[in-house]
């Protein structure tokens, strides 16, 4: 088995527990009272049936992706190059790709039963997170800058539902509505990385790091707009959606990677 082989394989391991996490994110917002987030989403997967086994493999796909964006990120797999803009794209994939170890990490804490219940939600834990950095030496600027990454980020997905550039990754035998549904998602994500960027650096400024949640309370601020709540609670769903897609048609299409992989 080649080494670009390997390598999709990892990503669509990744992408599977991906889907697992944004499609029921999605559907959980749109069928239960409370809005849920990613680590809401696995306090729920541990209440199901069977829940400590379905937490072991979704934490075995999210290892996957965050290995894959970590390598991507080193290797330059999608070929952004070594200048200050590809560096930075560089970065904020290595950033997705600790994200997802993090992720991993709670799932699999949970299926081991060592996360003490479900008291301590996503809300908590991100405002501990961001009360621990606040604490730090120049903490609320680092706090400050979290937050504009986030805003950063979330103009990097509106780019990406806008030019749909993401078909690039895609074998050319993908679904057509694999376009659309990604589209969906990444304009989905892209408020919600755009409300949480600005809670971030509307904390740092405040001084109040504590007040900060996570993409459950980031869903719960956009419930005053219900038309907006729902279509962003739909577009993760479909990001789910989409992720499946990724999880099969995966490739590695760069001319240039490809070379260098193959050397």
């Amino acid at each position: 088995m080649s080494r670009v082989t390997n390598i999709e394989n990892f990503a669509r391991a990744g992408y599977l527990g991906r889907a697992v996490v944004y499609g029921l994110a999605g559907y959980l917002t749109l069928t239960t009272a409370g809005s849920t987030g990613t680590t809401g989403v696995l306090e729920e997967i541990e209440t199901m049936s069977a829940g400590g086994i379905l937490l072991s493999l979704v934490g075995l796909g999210l290892l996957g992706y965050g290995i894959f964006r970590l390598y991507g990120a080193w290797m330059d797999l999608q070929g952004h190059g070594s200048d200050g803009k590809g560096i930075a794209v560089r970065i904020g994939h290595a950033a997705s790709g600790l994200g997802h170890l993090v992720l991993c990490y709670l799932a699999w804490k949970a299926a081991l039963g060592l996360s003490g219940g479900s008291s301590g939600g996503e809300g908590d834990t991100a405002g501990q997170a961001a009360g621990t950095l606040a604490s730090m030496p120049m903490g609320e600027i680092l706090l400050g800058i979290v937050g504009l990454a986030f805003l950063a980020a979330a103009v990097n997905q509106a780019v990406k539902a806008y030019s749909a550039n993401f078909m690039q990754l895609l074998d050319a035998d993908a679904p057509a509505f694999a376009k659309h549904v990604g589209r969906a998602g990444y304009a989905a994500r892209a408020v919600v990385f755009a409300v949480l960027g600005w809670q971030i650096a509307s904390a740092a400024l405040s001084g109040n790091a504590e007040s900060v949640g996570g993409i459950g309370q980031v869903l719960d601020s956009l419930r005053s707009t219900n038309w907006l709540y729902i279509a962003v609670a739909i577009g993760l769903l479909l990001f789910g959606l989409f992720s499946l897609v990724m999880a099969r048609y995966r490739r590695i299409t760069n001319d240039n990677v490809l070379e260098r992989l193959k050397s």
